[in-house]
């Protein structure tokens, strides 16, 4: 297999983006992102356009995650969904793809139509990411798969970008190894530390240091039978 260069949640932090993909070996790895480009951080937008190029023009591979998934919920109910959706961190989104700045009059049916049409190929990007990507003995995944499933690719679609315990700590009897995100490592870390965090049985590892809370944005290197290396920033 080709390596891959797998970047973690990056909400936002196009700084951190372009300062960790200076690592990235463009002749050699091919790019992978987790999910979670969106919300919360410095430029969403901006993080959105960068990766949108990227996919464009090489192979680079964008995984589906919890808040792409919830930027499209909301531009279906905008009404209905604006409250969550602010509380989650769409509003540096939504400011983000609106060109100028927003008239504090506009409803949120008059928010979601400017970005349906102003960021129509942002959208339609985000509508087409897939949910996992396989090679070999890995998978990648923004939050997880059932476990209890006779078949992992059988996983509800909302588990693949919204799963927590029961992937992360349930038997892992696939025969893959997972690298994710969603989950911050500081949550699973005893030390509440923000290092890539790795299961006890060595089948699953989380990217997801956490960077717009403070923690660190870290991509890894992964090769057809080793995780060659890991690199990390932040602010």
């Amino acid at each position: 297999m080709k390596p891959i260069f797998a970047v973690g949640d990056v909400h936002g932090e196009i700084t951190l983006l372009d300062e960790l993909l200076e690592n990235w070996d463009k002749e050699r790895e091919r790019l992978l992102f987790v999910g979670d480009l969106i919300d919360r951080g410095e430029n969403p937008a901006a993080v959105l356009r960068r990766v949108k190029a990227l996919a464009d023009n090489s192979d680079a591979i964008v995984l589906k995650g919890n808040h792409e998934k919830m930027l499209l919920d909301w531009l279906e109910s905008p009404s209905e969904k604006m409250h969550y959706y602010l509380s989650q961190g769409g509003m540096e989104t939504i400011q983000s793809l609106i060109a100028d700045s927003l008239d504090k009059k506009t409803t949120p049916e008059g928010l979601a139509e400017r970005i349906k049409q102003e960021s129509a190929e942002l959208i339609e990007f985000i509508r087409n990411l897939p949910l996992y990507y396989e090679e070999g003995k890995y998978v990648f995944v923004h939050a997880g798969v059932d476990f209890t499933k006779d078949d992992w690719h059988e996983t509800e679609e909302r588990d693949f970008y919204w799963i927590r315990e029961p992937f992360l700590f349930g038997e892992n009897k696939t025969g893959k190894v997972f690298i994710f995100g969603h989950t911050p490592v500081q949550n699973l870390h005893k030390n509440g530390s923000s290092g890539i965090w790795v299961s006890s049985d060595k089948t699953r590892l989380d990217i997801d240091g956490g960077a717009v809370f403070g923690g660190e944005l870290h991509g890894v290197v992964v090769e057809e039978k080793v995780i060659a290396k890991s690199f990390t920033v932040k602010k």
